[in-house]
């Protein structure tokens, strides 16, 4: 079963470690739904965007945290 995972990184493409522990989902919408619940804690903690991964297959990112940005 695919394990869905977020990368979480500074503007310049810098990983960081997300304020809020991250976990492996099984769907593509677990994940979705789980980093709208936290993308304001995520951002204050001093991420800037994330990139979504099925296993190691990168499937969108980078994609900005900042609501401005969307």
């Amino acid at each position: 079963m695919a394990a869905w995972t977020w990368r979480f990184e500074k503007t310049d493409g810098t990983e960081v470690q997300p304020a809020v522990e991250p976990e492996e989902w099984t769907t593509q919408g677990d994940a979705e739904s789980w980093l709208g619940e936290h993308f304001r804690a995520l951002t204050e903690g001093g991420a800037d965007q994330v990139h979504l991964y099925e296993d190691t297959t990168r499937i969108y990112g980078p994609m900005s945290l900042h609501a401005e940005d969307a």
